[in-house]
């Protein structure tokens, strides 16, 4: 009766029963894996954002496939304030989430049974929106070495006469690494030689741990380019549920792009018109919420190296930007069966990195942003298991 495509492992993993049977116990968990930032103590200003969202215009329906006039030009004037770049908003396709902007460039590039390189590590989201766009996901490799690299070599042997696009993550998530521009550079020529798009997520861009800012593909002209991104990340908004695709690249295939992607916005036309309209104060809502997300970053990523120096057989790898940070941990058995034993005993949730595809054994994948408090008295009580 059920397609192929959904034909997912639908019973929870070991780590997912256990952190179930903790919170049915009533016992009190401090979770190192916060993503969400409503759940973090972070919040953009409740009596502004709500404000925004009674604009009497949301009253009228103005259908627009690419998305309301208004709140496109808040997103270019986003690239032109934070990342010194003119954007068209013509070149745009708003959207609900970035994983709908991946489920229109996937339909857009790909027939069922085409492939998509994709970095691994990474998201593990990237397999459920491959399934249900009948996509392949063919995995390239990021490697360690005093900092993380691009394998070139990996990807060039991984694309093949199916391959459509190359997805880049920048900053990686978990990683926290950037794509340098002589990465740039070679994925570029990469993706023209071999007819190829590329795909950038780039939710995480403005949370470089150094406060340098850095370079967005929204202006990559070399190859056919579309980054994705949306006020998630940017502003600490995850449930007002916008996003876009920006495209860039050589003029006719943008031209091409944007006419066949906007048949696909219109056919679900899935925006709605209060968040559209808001969306000026949303996208604003960041120079109020980003420099207080990043002081947490940094104060604890301080506070992880600090605890660290203690416990020389635990190490963190080295992180650029995002939200997460990876450690290096001796191997006492697979993650999850540490993760699960961290939970049992500590009462504390990590991610094991089995969870972003890590290709060995001994990885744990924290977030900076969780609260402060919580994480502090987590790494203690991580590292009294895990060295």
């Amino acid at each position: 009766m059920f397609s192929q495509r959904t034909n997912w492992r639908l019973s929870p993993n070991a780590l997912t029963r256990a952190i179930g049977e903790a919170r049915a116990s009533g016992q009190r968990i401090l979770d190192l894996t916060v993503s969400n930032p409503t759940e973090a103590g972070v919040r953009p200003d409740a009596e502004i954002v709500l404000a925004a969202l009674a604009n009497p215009e949301a009253m009228h329906y103005d259908p627009q496939p690419r998305g309301l006039l208004e709140a496109r030009q808040a997103v270019s004037r986003y690239y032109r304030e934070s990342h010194e770049v003119d954007l068209d908003p013509e070149r745009l396709i708003l959207t609900t989430s970035t994983s709908e902007a991946y489920s229109y460039v996937f339909r857009l590039l790909c027939n069922p049974g085409d492939e998509i390189l994709v970095p691994k590590p990474s998201y593990p989201l990237f397999e459920f929106l491959a399934d249900l766009a009948d996509v392949k996901l063919v995995p390239y490799p990021l490697l360690y070495d005093h900092g993380w690299q691009i394998d070139l070599d990996s990807l060039y042997k991984a694309a093949t006469v199916r391959s459509r696009a190359v997805i880049l993550v920048h900053p990686n998530n978990p990683t926290g690494s950037f794509v340098c521009a002589a990465e740039t550079a070679a994925l570029n020529v990469f993706c023209r030689d071999r007819g190829l798009a590329l795909i950038v997520d780039e939710v995480f861009l403005d949370y470089s741990h150094d406060g340098a800012p850095r370079r967005s593909f929204v202006r990559n002209a070399d190859a056919l380019t579309f980054t994705l991104s949306g006020v998630s990340k940017i502003s600490a908004l995850p449930q007002m549920k916008l996003a876009w695709v920006a495209t860039s690249g050589p003029e006719e295939m943008v031209a091409e792009s944007g006419a066949r992607l906007e048949i696909i916005a219109d056919t679900f036309l899935s925006m709605n018109a209060p968040v559209q309209l808001a969306g000026p104060v949303l996208l604003d809502q960041r120079k109020q919420i980003q420099p207080i997300l990043l002081d947490r970053l940094r104060a604890n990523l301080a506070e992880l190296d600090r605890q660290l120096a203690g416990h020389p057989s635990c190490t963190r790898l080295m992180v650029e930007g995002g939200w997460y940070v990876v450690l290096r941990v001796p191997l006492l058995g697979t993650d999850e069966d540490l993760a699960v034993d961290l939970l049992r005993k500590m009462s504390v949730v990590v991610h094991p990195g089995h969870f972003y595809d890590f290709q060995n054994e001994g990885h744990l994948v924290l977030s900076l942003i969780t609260e402060s408090a919580d994480f502090r008295e987590g790494v203690v009580r991580m590292l009294r298991v895990a060295e």
